[in-house]
């Protein structure tokens, strides 16, 4: 195994430095021949994120778990709410910079850089969409079906490239695979997305044989030779050595600048929401949650920020939470904004490493890494989240041993019942098992949590479909 951060100094003096002409392209993947007539003036990647905002499988996240279970009449985040505030956030971060980099350097003011904001907001849409039902809960209970389950005896069987990925199965690869990849029945076979969004949802640039001991990487090796031809049209800078087209030599990009500002935002929205959302909860006291929100600003701004709360005559605690909450979210944002135009060199070198929020002020950063610390000890690991991520497991188990038994005995009477279940779009009928098992993953991961529940009991016996 060839893993990243074994090659980052051999990362720095291959490195071509990036630029915003070329990593900002209007090109469509599965359209790069084709001239479309357009009777519109959307700008293209207004288009993609239509496309995204309009399309079922974004439409699904509204019943996918975020953090916490839906708890009855108090409303906290699902998967689609928490997409579309970093979609907000993120057009603001990506406003801002194109905005500082037009300023330091007017001749980038007749490129697309002034799209940045509508490209930056479209990935925000789009990070999440390949999340599986019950988050993490889910994306480990597909891991360990193969590493701990039945699932292990598989790997004979397999091609090293694929048990790779099933092993290290998360959401962010599954974003790029259910954007770019030509799934059966749909038209030009798949969203048909610029390359510019494309790449800016892309993690972490490499594929699952060289993501390290995290296991985090950013496309299924099925899907390789589409992030290949991204990568190249955009002018980003190969990080491994060797040559691309060896199947056998792990790869790994540099990031697409863009990225960071989709980080940002996510980074900000999940850590200060989930806050809110476990002060609503009562989880965390008020007393708690205000500390945790302005220890972001010094003593003056604290004492303004509080004055202005009274000033607006804002007594109920949830809104009071609610305005500290959004000063800490802007000023995340300015902060983000510096470090990015701060870093830009290194950003578009491939040389800088961390995140913009590990690159803010030590005060916000120190204010940030509490709020962490404090959602590990008391949310993350709270008994409402524990019950979920529990039961969620269970089902995904049992899906993931189902459905895969019938993809590699699809003969069996039984398995042939339940392969009718499956979309079409899904090619669980291959002749070849690694497309079958490739299918199985596309089909349960595509489900919602409620969608994924009914499956669960049906399959099992435990409820009966009313007709």
């Amino acid at each position: 195994m060839f893993i990243i951060k074994n090659y980052l100094t051999f990362a720095i003096t291959i490195a071509l430095t990036m630029n915003w002409q070329q990593l900002i392209s209007t090109k469509r993947l599965g359209q790069e021949s084709r001239h479309l007539e357009r009777h519109d003036e959307r700008s293209e990647f207004k288009r993609d994120y239509d496309r995204l905002i309009f399309s079922a499988p974004f439409r699904r996240m509204q019943n996918k778990t975020q953090v916490f279970p839906l708890p009855g009449s108090i409303f906290v985040h699902n998967r689609l709410t928490h997409s579309l505030e970093v979609a907000s956030v993120g057009m603001s971060l990506g406003n801002d910079v194109a905005r500082q980099l037009i300023q330091r350097r007017p001749e980038l003011s007749s490129t697309l850089l002034g799209e940045i904001g509508t490209i930056v907001s479209t990935a925000c849409l789009a990070h999440d969409m390949g999340n599986p039902p019950f988050g993490h809960s889910g994306e480990k209970a597909i891991q360990t079906f193969f590493t701990e389950g039945q699932g292990a005896y598989l790997q004979d069987l397999l091609s090293a490239e694929l048990w790779s990925d099933l092993t290290h199965f998360e959401g962010n690869a599954n974003a790029f695979r259910l954007l770019a990849h030509r799934f059966k029945g749909r038209r030009d076979g798949g969203f048909v997305m610029t390359y510019t969004t494309l790449a800016s949802i892309v993690k972490y640039p490499c594929q699952s044989s060289a993501a390290g001991k995290k296991g985090k990487f950013g496309f299924f090796y099925d899907d390789r030779d589409i992030y290949l031809r991204i990568a190249r049209e955009l002018g980003m800078p190969q990080l491994s050595p060797g040559d691309c087209t060896d199947p056998f030599i792990p790869v790994a990009f540099a990031r697409h600048p863009l990225v960071y500002l989709v980080e940002a935002a996510d980074d900000i929205c999940y850590e200060i929401m989930d806050i809110e959302d476990a002060h609503k909860l009562k989880l965390l006291s008020f007393d708690e949650t205000s500390r945790l929100l302005l220890n972001f600003f010094d003593d003056d701004t604290q004492r303004h920020i509080l004055q202005r709360i009274v000033d607006e005559g804002i007594t109920d605690d949830n809104e009071r939470v609610t305005y500290m909450r959004a000063c800490v979210i802007g000023k995340l944002e300015n902060l983000c904004v510096t470090a990015f135009i701060d870093n830009e060199d290194a950003i578009l070198d491939g040389t800088f490493s961390g995140s913009l929020i590990d690159s803010i002020p030590p005060m916000q950063h120190n204010a940030y890494k509490q709020c962490q610390q404090l959602s590990a000890e008391r949310i993350y690991n709270s008994k409402p989240v524990l019950d979920i991520e529990l039961s969620g497991y269970k089902i995904m188990e049992t899906l993931m041993e189902q459905m895969t038994e019938a993809a590699v005995y699809p003969d069996r009477f039984y398995s042939r019942q339940l392969i009718r279940r499956v979309s079409s779009q899904y090619d669980i009928q291959s002749p070849d098992l690694e497309t079958r098992l490739l299918a199985v993953i596309d089909y349960i991961s595509g489900m919602t949590d409620i969608y994924a529940l009914d499956v669960y009991q049906k399959i099992n016996g435990i409820a009966l479909p009313i007709v």
